[in-house]
This record gives C-alpha cells, structure tokens and sequence, in this order.
C-alpha cells in the first residue's frame, strides 16, 4: 500500500516500481484515509505533532531503506528527545494509520473481487463455482456432491485468546469507516461525495478521541459480547445467503436444482465462556451467560426479521390464494384485527413473532424491543419455528410468490435450521489435571481409592472402568468437597441444563487438554456419568469427549491412545451412538513451541496419517479439530491452502478450527470478507474431500508409482525434522541465558501487564519458557520483528542435509527438494507459510529490540545465532524455490507488505525507546510510559494482521 506525500497528510513513500493501473483506488483510498488522519492529528495536537510523526517516518525510512547508521543515530536521538505527550501522540497516528490501511485494503479486495465477477471471468480458486467445476470435470457426479453436503461439517469456533487487541468501540468506528469507503465506489454526486467525505472525516475524528486501550482487565463477559458483535455484523446474513449461493452454484455447475434437505455443513462453534483450561474466571455461570446472550442475539435478530417480514408480505387473499396450512396457521394467531383479516401472511407472522417472544422469555431474554399483540405459546424447539417458516415457504412458491421468498424469508428460515436458539455451539475444554484432581478427591471421600493419582495407567483404567459400570454415583451431597470440585461438577451440571433448555446442539463437545493416556479420556466420562451427561446402560453420552493432543510427544502417541480408546466395549458403543463418528483435536501451539516450525508441522502430518490409519481399521469417521492461530508458527497462514495441504484422507468434509484473537476482527469485521473466508472454507473442504480420486484406466499403477515418490518425500522430510528439532531445542531450550535474553529481547513482561484478554499470560507464576502460554511467546517474537517461532530451524535443517552428501550430492539432493516443492501441497504450504513470515521479518529492527539486553556478551551471542540461522534459512529457501525474492508469487501481498512497513517501522522504533524508559525508570515510570507501550503493541499487532 502507499501512503500519500502533502503537507495535509500522514505519508509514506512511493514504492520502488510504479504500481499496476488496477491499485490505483487503493492508493487513492489510503490517500484520502491519511489526509483525513493527518488534518485530524493537526486540529487535535498542533503542527508541531504532526512535524514530529513526519521526521520520524522520513527518519525511518532512510534506516530501512539505506541500512544508514547514521540515519540509525539520528532516530534514537529524536526518540530520546520526545516528550512523554509527543510520544503518546505519535504512536496513536503511526497505529491508526495502520489500521486505516487495513480497512482500505479489505475495500480492495472487496473492489476487485467484484470487478472480476461483473467482467464475467472464470471462477477464482478457492470459490465454491470453482471447486465443483474441478470435481465435475474429474467425474465427480452430483449425487455425490449432494451427500457431500448432507453429511459434513465445517465449524469456524471463535476464541478468545490474550493477543486480542480491538475494542468494540474501536471496531464499530472502523466499519462504519470500511461502510463509507464502500459507498465511494458507487458513483456520487458532488454533494454525496462531499457528505460522504464529512462522515468519513467525523469517524476519523472519533477514533481519534476514542480511547484504543482496555484500563480495566478484559472479563469472559465481555469476551462474549465482543464475539458476538462479529454475529450481527456478519454471520447472521453472510452464513445464510452462502448455503443459497452454493445451491445456486451446484444447479449452475450440473444443471439440476439440488435436494440439500435440511443440510447444517456450516455451523459456528465457540469457546468463549466454556473453555476452562488455565483461566480461572470461567465457571457455570460464564456458561450460562453465554448461552443467554448468544440465545439473546439470533432471537433479536428473528425477531426483527419477522417483523420486517410482517411489512413486506402484505399479500391478500383477495388477491391471490394460500394453502388450507397456511390459512391454518394464520388462523391459530394471537391476531385477530379485521384490518388483516385478508391478510393471512401478516396475521401469521405476528403469531409466530408472539411465540418466539414467549421463547425469549423462557430462554432469558429480559428485554424485547417490540411487545407482542397477545400471549402465544413458546416455541419448544427452532425446528419447530423453521417449521411455520416453511409453511408460509410453500404457500408462496404454490401461489405465485416465489419472487417474495428471496429478499427475506429464505434467509430467516435458512438462520433458524443454521442457528437454532443457541446461535453457536459452545464447547467445555479442561485441563486433564484437573480431572485428576476432582476425581482423587471423589474417590477419596467416597472410599473406594485414597491415593488415585498415585495409580499407574493400568490401575487408573481398571478403575475408572468399573466405576463406569456402577448404577450409583460417587458424589454425595452430604460431604464437604473443595471448591475447585464443586466448581467443575457444577459446570458438568450446568451442561446438561443447557442441553436441555437450548437444544443438544447447544453443548456437545468436551474437550480435554494435555491428553497423555486413555484415563485421561475416561476420566471425563465418568464426570459425565456423575452429572447426568453419560447414561451408561444406553450408551448415550451428551457431551463427546475429544482429547487434544498439543506437545510433540503427545502427537506421537495420539494414534495409539485411539486405538486403545476405541477398543473398549463401552467407548465402542458410545462411539456408535455418535454415528461411527469420533473428533480429535490437535494443538499447533504448543508443538511449534515445544520443537520448533518444521517439526511442530511435520509431527501434526504424521500425527494425522497415523489416526486416519487407525481409525480406518476401526470403520470410524475421523473429525479432526485444527487448533491454529494467527501466527504461521501456531498453524496459521491461508485456511485455503491449509485445508488442501492436509494428508489424504484427514478431511472428508468432516473439519473444526479455531479462529483467534485480532485474526477474528480481520476476517470477520467486514461482510463481504467475512462471506469470502467463510466461502474459502467451505471449497477448501470440498475439494480435499472429493478431489483426491484417480482420473485415469491407469490410476492403480500412477497411485503406486504416487506412493513411492511420496515414500521418499516423507522420508526426507522426517530427516529435515530432527534436524530443526536438534536446532530449535538447541537455541530455546539448551542455551545457557536464553531464557534472560527472551524476557529482555522481546516485550512479553508488557504483553503480560496488557488488559487484552480474561485468561493469563503464562500458566505459573515462573519465567520458564516451558510454563509460558504458546500464544504470548509467539505474539512476542511477531511484536519485535523476528517471528522467530515462524521459521527458525529451516536453515540448519537443509543446509545440514544438503552439506552432508558433498558436492556431487548436493545438486541431486537439492533437485529432490525442488521436486518436493513443486509436487506436495504440504511441503508447498509450508514453504508458502514460511516465506511470508521471512517478508515481514526484519533484522535491522530486530538488532534494536535487542539492544534492550543489558548482558552484552549474552545479546551478542544469542542474537548472532538467530541472524546466522535466519540468512542460512533465506539461502535455503531461495535455493529450494528458484526465488530471491520474498513472496514472489504474491505480488498483492508482497507490496501490502512492504508498503505497511512506512508506518510500522516507527512503531516499533517507538516501542523500543518506550519500554527502553520503562525498564530504566521501573516503577517510578511515568504511567503514559506504560500506555504508550501497550499503544505500539495494538499498532504493531495491527500491522503485522496475523500475529496472535
């Protein structure tokens, strides 16, 4: 992106090669956004401020551009010169410019994915239309598709993690913003345009004026409520009309309309409120909250849909006929107005609007906008409020409306068998110490084991297994228990009444974290079984108990931990009950932190042909549930391209993943975005699912000779792995000093102060990388430039291959990587991945960061370490891709990229003099020290866009 260059603007300089025509409105937009930021920077702070922000970015520039030293110097003397109030000031404007440029680039993409849709151009990748034209040229019939359909998942679960830095008043100024900008594009008149730029410069202003930082720690409540925000400005419409697009998209691609039925492939999941693990404010009554206010939310939005339907289906009787159950259902209303006595959709609508108040009533809602005419019965399920929708569905397409169902009515009723009255499925996850624990303590009071956690495995499962099979519980309300038992048992029960008021698909996952045995897993069931979730002699249980497997010696032994588990006779039912279905969560976090990029990715890959194995053994369908983040180095990087990456037979249109902190806010904050990535999944799930097939009479011998190379491709790749493992765990954990250089290298003890999140930075009170939470120690290495955690190991890894098998080996071992890269998604991914790490790495900035180390000898010698890794690293990839150039096969995001860094650079340069003063001062700082820390945090993070 550019920034533009006038006295009355923020500006940035013109990039290096003229920018393709097709820019020329991003340009313009980011223009405009910063000639409205820098009139605003003016009236608010003076002409002086504003001079300030302009030398620091020249400044900047010419370190970065030149390597100049001298440029270098003359930075940190201007930093040290500033006020504690110009410091505060200039941090706002580099942040806020940061975040303007993200809006004006997500109106991009908006523009020219529309562009290329009105010209008429073939289908893009990762479009459903593009998908199902694949499948339908590799013979997949549309039968097949239709089951497809019918049968998957697809679930986005939202989280709330400590790297999320948005606040929802600053969220709400930026889409009304990205909602202004828009309406530049459709032709103004003079006086629009200038009305329409007033608007724009009053949200500028209001930002400006609006406080960007939390003073008070983030709660799980409004955790909720900032979730949520995403519903109403995106999921509600966007989900609904995307399963319309795509039965448009199949009968456009076969030419028949399909029969999806009552197909939920797309549902939202959701962990704020339910997920325990290492955050001691969620409890019962998180839960409860959050099913109430999720239930608040979608009744609402029914609420006004149906009342906007009452307007608009004005339809008479005397006009055009309805159908004997439609006049029934018209007839049985709480209306009974001789005004709308010819007007039977009206007069449904209004019962149907009294019934679901009378739901929101019973479910919570303590405040409906519109009182209803009359007292109608509750609604006891949605299914049953889908049902009345569908009889005035089929009234009208019976008597000549079907135009009328379109605008509005498909997409209510298309919500209500999406969202039901829960809106999204909130998931449990805990702990399996903690299970322990609870149980110790149960079988304790009740008697039958005093030292449980004593136990081996074997003992524990016998156990467990017996207890299982008793009728009575273990619980007894006559005994004292600690509060931590108490608290977990009532969350359990808390769970049941949930099912039982919002639905079973309100609650129906249990996840538990740090799976390491198969007690692990059995002791959930039997706190299922204590709090009514399990019935033993039927085999039903509520809650599927999902182990995720998070450290690479857990990954390792996943495979058989669920061969063990679906073994057992009373699992196996359990199992059946589920429909051969069983999920498996897998952690990408901790992994990448516990070995590294290249080892962290390799054991999830072998983790998972391991358990598709095993679970084929089994006849049971595997759902794996990606747990990724923002970062490359926690699994994040394009969902697209991850889905398709996934070894062969790990999909099956069967797939969970979690979205994460400011990742939320910036795939979700804009409709249109928000359709595309949701869009992405599901083509993504659709093609890993049914595109792997042979095309060919001579597939069998092209699969055998497929497996070979693939044999071999795997074999290097587990060589390359324990090579990066060795050099990561070397570095991280193996280095007198590292743990010191981290904390003062990096500003994680700040990132821990942040009111960003409900949840704690690190899981003890200790300075061990072990103890410390995977998300802040990758967010930490994002915010100072070196994304260590994204790429560190590579180098040593290939290089040490390729170096081992001397010259005349070298060319043909390098031609097997190449080969590699051309030919297997995964490798290609993470290579891709890797590459736009190494783009928004930056050594030059990384060296100020750690200038913070007080211990010269310790910076000098852990630093050179990370700068030999990370130039031996580039000169492996580029020798692997045929590439000098970071992200040359992305032009787009190369020069987002690249162009961002006009305005992050100071940001971070700032960030350094702060926390420089901060440390220097200790607890006699200046508290606008502190904010301005935590400012440059949000515009850094801002920034960089996938940094949580």
């Amino acid at each position: 992106m550019e920034n533009p260059a006038s006295s009355s603007k923020l500006a940035v300089p013109d990039a290096s090669q003229p920018s393709p025509d097709k820019d020329a409105p991003l340009k313009e937009d980011i223009r405009l956004l910063g000639r409205l930021l820098g009139d605003v920077l003016r009236e608010h702070e003076g002409e002086a401020v504003f001079d300030v922000v302009e030398t620091v970015r020249q400044t900047a520039v010419r370190f970065r551009r030149d390597a100049d030293p001298v440029a270098g110097e003359e930075l940190t003397t201007l930093l040290h010169r500033l006020t504690r109030d110009q410091t505060i000031s200039v941090v706002r404007a580099f942040s806020y410019f940061s975040h303007l440029a993200n809006i004006a680039e997500d109106q991009h993409h908006i523009r020219r994915r529309r562009t290329h849709l009105m010209r008429g151009a073939p289908p893009r990748r990762g479009s459903v239309a593009h998908a199902l034209g694949q499948l339908r040229a590799a013979g997949v019939e549309q039968d097949e598709v239709e089951g497809f359909f019918r049968e998957a998942l697809i679930s986005p679960v939202l989280t709330a993690h400590p790297t999320e830095v948005q606040r929802k008043s600053i969220l709400d100024a930026e889409h009304d913003i990205a909602r202004l900008l828009a309406e530049r594009d459709r032709g103004l008149t003079p006086k629009e345009l200038q009305r329409n730029t007033q608007l724009l410069q009053a949200r500028v202003a209001t930002l400006w004026q609006t406080r960007m930082l939390r003073y008070s720690k983030l709660t799980v409540a409004d955790e909720i409520d900032n979730a949520l925000s995403y519903y109403r400005i995106t999921f509600l419409r966007e989900l609904p009309g995307l399963y319309d697009d795509i039965e448009d998209e199949i009968a456009a691609c076969y030419g028949r309309q399909p029969q999806l039925g009552e197909a939920r492939f797309l549902q939202m999941g959701s962990w704020i409120g339910g997920d325990r693990d290492g955050n001691p404010n969620v409890n019962a009554d998180t839960m409860r909250h959050a099913l109430v206010r999720q239930s608040t939310t979608i009744i609402d939005f029914y609420l006004e849909e149906v009342h906007a339907l009452g307007a608009e289906l004005s339809s008479s009787t005397l006009m055009v006929p309805v159908t004997p159950e439609m006049q029934a259902l018209a007839d049985a209303s709480v209306d009974h107005s001789p005004h709308r006595s010819d007007e039977p959709y009206r007069r449904a609508l209004i019962g149907i609007y009294a019934r679901l108040a009378a739901t929101a009533r019973v479910l919570g809602v303590d405040h409906i906008l519109r009182k209803e005419v009359g007292e109608a019965p509750p609604y006891h399920e949605a299914r049953d409020f889908a049902a009345d929708l569908d009889v005035l569905v089929d009234s009208l397409r019976a008597n000549h409306g079907a135009a009328l169902i379109e605008p509005r009515l498909s997409g209510l009723t298309r919500a209500a068998r999406i969202f039901g009255f829960h809106l999204a499925s909130l998931d449990m996850r805990q702990s399996s110490d903690v299970h322990e624990r609870v149980l110790a303590e149960l079988f304790a009071r009740a008697g039958t084991e005093r030292d449980y956690a004593g136990l081996d495995e074997d003992a524990k499962r016998a156990l467990l297994l017996a207890e299982l099979a008793q009728p009575r519980p273990l619980y007894s309300p006559f005994e004292h228990y600690s509060d931590e038992t108490n608290s977990e048992l009532a969350i359990l029960r808390t769970a049941r009444e949930i099912r039982q008021r919002y639905g079973s698909r309100a609650i129906r996952n249990y996840i538990i974290s740090h799976t390491e045995t198969v007690s692990d897993l059995l002791e959930v069931l039997l706190l299922q079984k204590e709090t009514g979730l399990l019935q033993v002699s039927s085999g039903s249980c509520d809650a599927m108990v999902i182990p995720l497997f998070e450290t690479i010696p857990d990954l390792q032994r996943a495979s058989a931990i669920m061969d063990e588990w679906m073994a057992l006779p009373l699992v196996a039912g359990i199992v059946e009950r589920q429909g051969r279905l069983q999920e498996v969560m897998l952690g990408y976090s901790d992994s990448n932190k516990d070995g590294g990029f290249l080892t962290s990715n390799w054991e999830l890959y072998q983790a998972e042909l391991k358990l598709v194995d095993v679970f084929a053994a089994r006849g049971v369908k595997l759902r794996l549930f990606h747990g990724r983040g923002g970062t490359v180095g926690r699994g994040g990087g394009p969902s697209y391209d991850a889905i398709l990456a996934q070894p062969p037979g790990t999909v099956n249109g069967q797939i969970r993943l979690t979205e994460q902190g400011e990742i939320i806010a910036s795939k979700f904050s804009n409709p249109e975005i928000g359709r595309r990535n949701l869009e992405l999944l599901v083509a993504a799930t659709l093609e890993a699912s049914l595109g792997r097939r042979p095309a060919s009479a001579g597939a069998a011998n092209a699969a055998g000779e497929a497996g070979g190379r693939l044999a071999r491709f795997e074999a290097v790749m587990a060589e390359l792995s324990a090579r990066a493992y060795r050099a990561y765990r070397k570095l991280v954990y193996e280095t007198p000093g590292f743990t010191d250089y981290f904390f003062s290298a990096t500003p994680i003890a700040e990132i821990a102060e942040l009111n960003l999140g409900s949840r704690p930075a690190s899981r003890k009170s200790t300075r061990r990388i072990e103890d410390l939470r995977a998300i802040p120690w990758g967010f930490s290495w994002g915010q100072c430039r070196l994304l260590l955690p994204g790429w560190y190991g590579f180098g040593s890894a290939v290089g040490g291959w390729l170096d081992e098998a001397g010259a005349d080996g070298r060319e043909e071992r390098l031609a097997l990587l190449r080969e590699m890269h051309r030919d297997w998604p995964f490798f290609a991914a993470l290579l891709s991945n890797m590459d736009m790490v190494l783009a928004k790495t930056d050594l030059a900035i990384a060296s100020r960061y750690a200038g913070l180390v007080a211990d010269a000898a310790l910076r000098e010698r852990i630093f050179s370490r990370i700068t030999a890794e990370h130039g031996e690293t580039l000169r492996c990839l580029e020798a692997v891709t045929g590439v000098g150039e970071r992200l040359a096969g992305n032009p787009l995001l190369a020069r987002s990229i690249q162009n961002r860094f006009a305005y992050l650079d100071p940001l971070n340069h700032l960030q350094v003099e702060l926390i420089h003063r901060r440390r220097k001062l200790g607890e006699n700082v200046d508290p606008r020290v502190h904010r301005g820390i935590h400012l440059s945090i949000n515009g850094v993070a801002a920034g960089l866009r996938n940094t949580g």
